[in-house]
Formats: structure tokens, C-alpha cells, sequence
């Protein structure tokens, strides 16, 4: 009985091994593939506040035509909840009309704007805008837009970029 099974384990073994061994692959050594990934990924994304600062909500299967596009998807999409945090939007635009050429946005408001330039609902529009622009135009990288907002009844703020707004 023990010759019998000592017989089938080492059949098992030797058969076990030459499936594993005769599946085709070879062995390779350390295949270079350059840098890793860095910056912002691609995709569209919504930025809202948080106690902790602005958090980047992706959006599956949605794609705006325009900047217009985004900024209307940052006013009308309720922030997610259950993750943690406890994620508002702060953003309140009357009129705006929101263009970009390369790495450069512009939106330009019709009134006043209530934020200070330097606060996190300006960093909404700013994160959100250069990520759609990226999106729109994949040669422009998120992180290199840079984003003027021009209220009719002030002074131009910006220009900004998002990384100026994270990880406060």
C-alpha cells in the first residue's frame, strides 16, 4: 500500500511538472519599461471640498462636448457619499462661458465671483476645468493647464493651476 501511494504521488509530481513546465512560457529576465506613471490620470473628473481639501471624483462613461460641459456636470452632480469624507460643492457660478486653446482656460463670468481666488471653490472649477481640457484634448496634460477666471466686475484671477489647489 505505501509503495502504491509513494508510486502515484511521485506520478502526480512528475506529471504536475511537466504541465507546468510545458506550457510554453519561458523564462525572461528584467524587461526595461521606462519611468512609472506620474501626474494626474486620464479621464474626467469632478473635484469637490472636504475637510481635508479638494478630492477628485472620476466620472465613468461620461464625457462633456465642451468646458461648458463640465463646469454645468460640477453644478448639477450631487457629490458621492459613504466614502469617508464628507464631500460638498462649493462652487455657486451665475452665468459663465468657459473656452481653452492648448494649455490655457478661461471662463468668463458674468458679475462678481465670491470666491478669493485662493479658496477651495475656486480650486473646484480650476482642478475640474483642467481635467475636462485634458479630456477634450489628450496632447494637454492636467496638470499643465492653467486656468483665468474673469469676472465682468473685477479684476482677472489667475492664472491658476490644480496643483496649486491640492494637498492642503
Amino acid at each position: 500500500m505505501r509503495i502504491a501511494r509513494a508510486a502515484v504521488t511521485a506520478a502526480l509530481g512528475t506529471a504536475l511538472g511537466a504541465v507546468l513546465t510545458g506550457c510554453g512560457v519561458q523564462p525572461t529576465g528584467v524587461v526595461e519599461a521606462g519611468e512609472p506613471a506620474s501626474g494626474l490620470t486620464r479621464g474626467l473628473r469632478l473635484y469637490y471640498a472636504s475637510p481635508n481639501g479638494l478630492r477628485a471624483v472620476p466620472l465613468i462613461d461620461q464625457r462633456p462636448d465642451d468646458l461648458n460641459g463640465a463646469l454645468k456636470l460640477l453644478g448639477a452632480t450631487e457629490p458621492p457619499t459613504g466614502q469617508g469624507e464628507q464631500l460638498v460643492s462649493l462652487v455657486r457660478l451665475g452665468g459663465y462661458s468657459a473656452t481653452g486653446t492648448g494649455d490655457r482656460v478661461t471662463v468668463r463670468l458674468d458679475g462678481p465671483y465670491g470666491g478669493s481666488g485662493r479658496d477651495q471653490a475656486t480650486g473646484q472649477v480650476v482642478c475640474t476645468l483642467a481635467r475636462a481640457q485634458s479630456v477634450l484634448d489628450p496632447k494637454v496634460r492636467a496638470d499643465d493647464v492653467r486656468v483665468t477666471l474673469r469676472p465682468s466686475e473685477s479684476e482677472p484671477l489667475g492664472p491658476f493651476r490644480c496643483a496649486e489647489f491640492l494637498g492642503r
